[in-house]
């Protein structure tokens, strides 16, 4: 039977407690604990902190029961499994259990926390297949998955090895996500995709990685979503709207501008005079550093002829998002569609929080600057090639654009329809005029 014991020991003062696990007369290991105590205030009869008014003797003594109850626990779960138990693993589960980082140089070849920072500064001077820096909001994405991750370690009260991203992870990791930090199934699976690719790079580096992570039931979590567009129809009451307000004026037509550009919103909102030539708007995006060229449509230019040959005035990303939603709501826009919007709710800790909650919505309230690229991509498809519009919003494949785009089966099915009915038309004239009245 494992047992635990505490002495102290060095001539320094105060001097540190060192903590000594025995099992029988295989295992005898002791290592310091980093936790010091007067030699005053130590006990060796008990091997434990005195009972004294002036010497904070509860919060030492309650440490070293802790780190026994700890200990003996992980030498049965570990030794149980084939675990190499030596003063490298005892130092290890005392930094673990006091949260402490283990200066270890090799720590980024055994433990995917360790891992994922050496790969974030990596990609902040690596390249892309293009030649192109790693962009911000990717490298920003590793690190939030670097802190659910911290998050999990923390409520498992475990240290994560590259070799245990395994399929039991998968589904623990998942069900924390879910249910802890009630995240929905598309976030979580960012969240994966992210572990997979570190799993990846690991694996080139010849870092020893649990191959599981390539199973197919260590899959990406996703839904279907329920993303809205605007319909041209719609966009017309946009714009013919009078606003007796002029920030609602001036948000409207920014929002006419990012309707029919397909541009973010971190492009379209920085849109100045000066990036007009020949009838044409060009910028290179924030996002992608990609240079687009685009035609400037007919409402577009309305806006621009009535500030004066200027564009609107400039406002927030936050006050176009908030502002966008007054504008549909006073248009009438409020039909109810299916979607998601943050929602407070409560987690299991009884804290509020701000998740995605699905359900059917007026559809003013569903309206974010996203809408404008996705409703410039619905809009067009099918009646411009696709190569040609994806220049513009930015998809590197059709099966990423076609995944963008908000068609319904029944639209398309409208467009069969209205297509075979044009080839009819056609095919009736080109037959001699009897015929065609025969037809009539």
């Amino acid at each position: 039977m494992a047992t635990v014991n505490f002495r102290i020991k060095g001539k320094a003062d105060p001097s540190s407690i060192y903590i000594r696990l025995k099992n029988g007369r295989d295992i005898d290991l002791e290592v310091s604990t980093d936790i010091k105590v007067p030699k005053k205030y130590w006990s060796s009869a008990k091997g434990a902190a005195k009972v004294v008014a002036d010497y904070d003797y509860k919060t030492t003594n309650t440490k070293l029961k802790q780190l026994e109850s700890y200990i003996i626990d992980q030498f049965n779960a570990d030794n149980t499994n084939g675990a190499i138990i030596n003063n490298v693993w005892l130092k290890e589960k005392i930094n673990i259990l006091f949260n402490r980082p283990n200066n270890n140089d090799k720590d980024s070849e055994v433990y995917i926390i360790q891992f994922i920072d050496k790969f974030i500064e990596y990609s902040k001077r690596r390249k892309t297949k293009k030649g192109t820096p790693v962009a911000k909001r990717t490298i920003q994405h590793y690190g939030t998955t670097k802190n659910k991750l911290l998050a999990y370690e923390k409520h498992k009260n475990i240290r994560l090895k590259l070799i245990d991203i395994n399929l039991k992870f998968h589904s623990n990791f998942e069900e924390f996500l879910e249910y802890e930090q009630m995240l929905n199934p598309n976030t979580i699976g960012g969240y994966f995709e992210d572990i997979k690719l570190f799993c990846r790079r690991a694996e080139k580096k010849g870092i020893p990685v649990n191959l599981e992570y390539k199973d197919e039931d260590f899959y990406i979590p996703s839904n279907d979503t329920h993303d809205i567009y605007l319909t041209v129809s719609e966009i017309n009451q946009i714009r013919d709207y009078k606003f007796n307000t002029d920030y609602l004026d001036n948000a409207r037509d920014w929002f006419i501008i990012g309707l029919w550009t397909g541009l973010r919103i971190s492009d379209f909102l920085k849109l100045t005079p000066n990036d007009i030539e020949d009838d044409f708007i060009q910028v290179e995006t924030f996002k992608t550093g990609y240079p687009v060229i685009i035609p400037i449509h007919e409402q577009i230019q309305q806006i621009i002829n009535k500030r004066n040959g200027n564009f609107p005035r400039q406002i927030s990303d936050q006050n176009f998002n908030k502002y966008i939603k007054e504008v549909c709501k006073k248009v009438g826009i409020d039909e109810l569609v299916e979607g998601s919007k943050m929602v407070a709710v409560k987690n299991p800790a009884g804290e509020e929080q701000y998740r995605k909650v699905k359900d059917k919505y007026p559809k003013y309230e569903l309206v974010t600057s996203h809408i404008c690229r996705r409703s410039f991509a619905t809009n067009h498809y099918s009646k411009i090639d696709t190569l040609t519009i994806m220049k513009i919003t930015g998809h590197r494949t059709e099966k990423q654009f076609l995944e963008y785009i908000k068609i319904t089966p029944k639209q398309y099915a409208e467009k069969l329809k209205a297509y075979w009915r044009e080839q009819k038309r056609l095919k009736n004239l080109d037959q001699p005029t009897e015929t065609v009245n025969a037809v009539i």
